[in-house]
């Protein structure tokens, strides 16, 4: 029975792992190869792990605080809106708001409206 056929890398590696004497140098060479891609696979391995580790921590540390910039931010998008309108009727002759609260009011008069006439006519979401 034959021995069973080896792939040409590993003749070539096993070829050059056990040389004679006169290529001992090219055997340590071959050596010190090999073991830096394993010492470089096994940092890449490790790094990946701890990116991992840390990738769950910042996932679990943003979400803790979602609410927090969801309400600060809505609560800006309120002011922001405000201010605009606020300002707008500065720059145009006819269209007059009183104040930042009024602006502010016109802003959720705007959001509210836009939702219900965004639920009555709104697309319908396709599967």
């Amino acid at each position: 029975m034959s021995p069973a056929p080896r792939s040409f890398p590993l003749l070539v590696a096993l070829r050059y792992l056990r040389s004679t004497r006169r290529d001992a140098f090219t055997s340590f060479l071959s050596a010190v190869a090999a073991g830096g891609i394993g010492l470089g696979v096994a940092a890449l391995v490790l790094a990946l792990a701890a990116l991992a580790g840390m990738q769950r921590l910042l996932r679990a540390e943003i979400l803790a605080r979602t609410p927090a910039l969801v309400l600060t931010l809505g609560l800006f998008y309120f002011v922001l809106n405000g201010l605009l309108l606020w300002g707008f009727s500065k720059l145009m002759p006819g269209y007059d708001v009183t104040g930042l609260g009024a602006g502010i009011l016109g802003s959720l008069v705007i959001m509210v409206v836009n939702w219900v006439l965004s639920a009555l006519f709104g697309r319908k979401k396709s599967d």
